[in-house]
């Protein structure tokens, strides 16, 4: 079993279950794809593309269940990262994690597997 990590805020997240679907972010709209990370991957990303921003949640996903939709492909320094080419299924998420921010202002991501 293979699980991926979504970070967002968590308004966007409580959109996301009362809608019962996860059509993205900003910038996943404008890519066009859900971008996801995998537990060794997730903290980096948190750094680069989250500091500063607080009451974000982290969506925990089993890859498999995902299907055909999710595509691993390669992005930072040739890691392959796993992006969904379509809406994300609310009831798909095993947990949503609290990623409060460090210090420094990063995100922290503890737990992740």
């Amino acid at each position: 079993m293979t699980r991926i990590y979504k970070i967002l805020p968590r308004a966007a997240w409580a959109e996301a279950q009362a809608v019962g679907v996860f059509k993205g972010s900003p910038v996943d709209l404008a890519d066009g794809y859900i971008h996801f990370s995998t537990a060794a991957q997730a903290q980096e990303t948190a750094r680069r593309h989250f500091a500063g921003q607080g009451d974000l949640v982290v969506l925990e996903l089993e890859a498999a269940e995902l299907g055909e939709a999710l595509v691993w492909e390669p992005s930072r320094g040739g890691d392959l990262f796993p992006h969904l080419y379509g809406e994300l299924d609310a009831a798909l998420v095993k947990a949503a994690h609290e990623a409060p921010l460090d210090p420094d202002g990063i995100p922290r991501l503890e737990g992740l597997t």
